[in-house]
Formats: structure tokens, sequence, C-alpha cells
């Protein structure tokens, strides 16, 4: 007997996250990433002049680290207030980028018009991973790259949602934002080009344990609108597994705290 499954609402999805992703202020934890996007431009080996796409691009940390080589960026988000920090940013730094509100999934962009396609921690979470990655290859030309930036599910960021998902079910049907972070996954995501990647480590530096917990229930979406969804009871139990995580992985003693977190850096170069 043949079980048949509902395909997830990916629109109804999508309206929540955009909810999830506008609330508090990503950008504050955004910004302290940069230098993952300055290092994803180096590995794509960024020429100037090249015509580039940020996509789900967040407060744009690979937009201005392409922009300040000198390509012609493309800056796209779904969250109109993701986008903006973004701008502001660009706008202080006097860089000139075009930013429009777009969806990975449904780029509205020509085929083969890019040089380059950068995420960094962004199209990873987006809900039909296939359409995701198809619009990415579809908007590159022959021979261009496509940088990207995914937490591995090993890493301190997939045991943090891990850890979130014990105690606030995410989507049913969904499949793992973290396997963007495995090079199989990324192979079944990309078939026919060529795939090359590189673990890395970004070092999450905060003062203690306390100073992240306040940092991320306040300003990350997924943690704000996590606790958000559970009564102080939920809340305790959410707060301790996490605070079990980070002194787990905190390398910094007592005084400080620093938590390595895994990341597979990719260049996807398109056949």
């Amino acid at each position: 007997m043949t079980t048949l499954v509902d395909a997830p609402d990916y629109g109804a999805i999508k309206q929540r996250q955009r909810a999830v992703w506008a609330a508090g202020d990503y950008a504050v934890i955004g910004t302290t990433l940069q230098i993952v996007g300055e290092s994803l431009c180096e590995a794509v080996d960024l020429r100037a002049g090249e015509k580039v796409l940020d996509v789900a691009a967040g407060n744009g940390n690979a937009t201005l680290a392409a922009a300040r080589r000198f390509a012609q960026v493309t800056s796209t988000d779904y969250v109109p207030e993701l986008l903006e920090r973004g701008r502001q940013r660009a706008h202080a730094e006097r860089q000139t980028v075009t930013f429009k509100e777009a969806d990975v999934e449904a780029l509205p962009f020509d085929d083969h018009v890019f040089d380059v396609v950068l995420s960094t921690f962004g199209v990873m979470f987006s809900p039909d991973q296939e359409k995701a990655a198809s619009e990415m290859a579809r908007v590159v030309r022959t021979g261009g790259r496509i940088g990207l930036a995914n937490w591995t599910p090993d890493g301190f960021i997939g045991q943090l949602f891990k850890t979130i998902g014990r105690h606030v079910a995410p989507p049913a049907g969904l499949m793992s934002p973290s396997l963007w972070g495995t090079e199989d996954r990324l192979a079944h995501l990309f078939p026919g080009h060529h795939v090359s990647a590189e673990r890395r480590v970004f070092n999450f530096r905060y003062r203690s344990a306390d100073h992240w917990l306040e940092v991320f229930r306040t300003w990350y979406g997924p943690t704000n609108r996590a606790f958000a969804a559970l009564d102080e009871a939920g809340q305790e139990a959410l707060e301790r597994d996490i605070r079990a995580l980070l002194d787990g992985l905190n390398r910094g003693g007592s005084d400080t705290l620093i938590v390595p977190s895994e990341y597979l850096e990719v260049v996807i170069t398109t056949r």
C-alpha cells in the first residue's frame, strides 16, 4: 500500500519565515559574521567588474564584500526589513549596490546574466531547496561560480537548531536547512556542475553565555520566536538546553565565551 503525503505549503511556510526573520534585528548578529562574506569572495576568486547576485542577502555581508572588490552587485532578499539594513550599510560605506526584494525560489532575472551568485547562511533556509538551487544555477552564466557558506549539521548552529526543534517543532515535511552543509546534498542539488567544498570555522565571541542568550533572544529571529512560542516552563527548559550546548562547546574558559561553529564554504562552477 502506498501512502500519499501532502506536499508542504511553501507559500504559507515562507510567510511564517518572513515574520521570523523580521523579528528582532538580524543585523545585530549578522554584522559579526562579516568575515565569512570576505572569505567567500576570495574563495570564488571574485574579479572587479563582474556581475554578482547576492541571494537571501540578509543585512548584506556578501553584498558589501563583493562591492568592496568593485563588482557590480545586486543584493536580494524576500524580507524587506533585512534588505533595508544592507541598504543602510552600503550607503554608510558609499558603495554602489542595487537592492531588490526577491525570493530566491523565483528570481526575477533572465538566464545566465550573472558571473557569480553568492549566499552566506541565507539560501540554506529556503523551504523548497531544489527550486532555490535551480534558480541560482539558472541565472549564472556557463563557467560562472556559485559561492555558498552553509552551517553544517554537526556544528554549533546545526546543533542549536536541533535543540530548538526539540522544544518548538519545525514545519512538517521540510528537509533540514543544515543539509546544505553536506557535500552529498549539494551534489544532489547541483547535478552536472562542479562542486568544491571546504570546512571552515566561525567563532562566536561573546562576553558570556548570559550575553549570548541576551543577544540571540532579543535580536535573532529564530531564537526570539522560539522563546516567544513557549510558556515560562518551556522557556526555562529551552534556556537550560542552550546553556548546556554553549558550555559544552565554549573554549574561552570562565572569563569569556568563544564557541566555534563549523560551516561549509562552497564553490560551484557551472557547466
